[in-house]
């Protein structure tokens, strides 16, 4: 007799906790489409969408805008359901999945872009590194910017096809709506041992192994690009010699950007990825699942707003190191000012001059 009351109340709890969810999801993924939105349209409207040097945030920013609306379309469909939710349902989250390992390839190929625009112009201004160097770089940023949308799309082929085709959709938002990544094996409810169901266990398991094999991917890429980088950094401190101060406030920019957004993409998809993992190995009933859910609500649909606060704080940093640099030459000595104009005189020109009206806009 208690068995069934336990079990009601564990509903309802859980019908708490997804409530709490649905808030906490539309509120982080509204905010997220208003920070990716503003990075596209300030690129727009700075027509930099084609400089080398912008593209690979404007991508990033474009799958963390569409990431966001995946988002926000689940929660609000968990508060008004439809005579198809199960079916929107489910391509609604392998359309998310996408963009998801599509954000987690972009934050990788944009941290190399900012890693090879440091090398770039540490070359450049030591050893005049010649144009077919770069433009061979630009070029492989180009295939990499497509590789990043062609295969997420070619991994989640075989979960549209196969998913909609054994029916894998049906009860699929029967307790929690669209809300969550990676639900339960949603098994034909008159044929649980049918090859349908096989196919539709097989799909969630392929699912939740796409997402973990691409995140475990992109970190590691990540954090070697991230080690190469301080290292190049260094190397630039100590080698340079004399630069300008507003050409050291563009480099301290970028090498600020190659730590951060791999931070925020790392605090974004942790608990999302322990909670993958938990569903893998142990029940999904436990507190520490419960707890992990909310931190993935909270942090999962907060990429664009993150990448926006990264690039807000990054930028304002970069204008006011420029903005010192200038009021420093203002109150400078006569004999300082011709002293830094004899010592740049003796270099060759650099052109970190000449790139940086188009690195302001990174």
């Amino acid at each position: 007799m208690a068995l069934p009351a336990e079990a009601a109340r564990l509903d309802a709890g859980w019908q708490e906790v997804y409530s709490a969810l649905q808030w906490i999801q539309f509120t982080v993924a509204m905010l997220s489409v208003i920070g990716s939105s503003s990075i596209i349209a300030y690129a727009v409207f700075q027509n930099a969408v084609r400089s080398p040097e912008v593209r690979p945030l404007f991508y990033l920013s474009l799958s963390d805008l569409f990431l966001g609306m995946c988002w926000l379309a689940g929660a609000l469909l968990y508060s008004t359901p439809t005579s198809k939710q199960d079916l929107i349902c489910y391509n609604l989250q392998a359309t998310g999945q996408i963009f998801y390992v599509a954000s987690f390839l972009y934050t990788v190929n944009y941290t190399w872009h900012l890693y090879m625009d440091l090398k770039m112009k540490y070359n450049q201004n030591l050893f005049r590194m010649p144009p077919q160097v770069v433009d061979y770089a630009s070029c492989i940023g180009r295939i990499a910017t497509i590789s990043s949308s062609l295969i997420p799309f070619l991994l989640m082929v075989p979960v549209f096809c196969l998913g909609n085709n054994s029916n894998c959709y049906q009860n699929f938002s029967q307790k929690h709506g669209c809300l969550l990544m990676h639900t339960e094996i949603a098994v034909p409810t008159n044929e649980p041992q049918t090859l349908s169901g096989s196919v539709c266990r097989a799909m969630h398991f392929y699912g939740i192994g796409v997402f973990l094999i691409s995140f475990l991917i992109s970190f590691v890429a990540i954090l070697v690009i991230l080690s190469q980088a301080r290292g190049l950094y260094k190397r630039f401190v100590n080698s340079t010699g004399f630069l300008g101060d507003q050409q050291w406030a563009m480099i301290k920019m970028v090498e600020q950007r190659v730590v951060f957004y791999p931070v925020a993409f790392f605090c974004c998809w942790a608990p999302a990825v322990l909670l993958g993992i938990l569903k893998l190995t142990v029940s999904t009933n436990s507190k520490i699942y419960m707890a992990l859910l909310i931190l993935q609500a909270l942090t999962a649909a907060s990429q664009g707003l993150l990448n926006c606060i990264v690039y807000g704080w990054t930028q304002h940093v970069f204008l006011s190191l420029k903005r010192n640099a200038c009021r420093d030459v203002d109150t400078q000595t006569p004999l300082l000012r011709s002293q830094k104009k004899f010592y740049a005189s003796t270099l060759p020109a650099s052109p970190l001059d000449a790139e940086g009206s188009t690195s302001t806009l990174l």
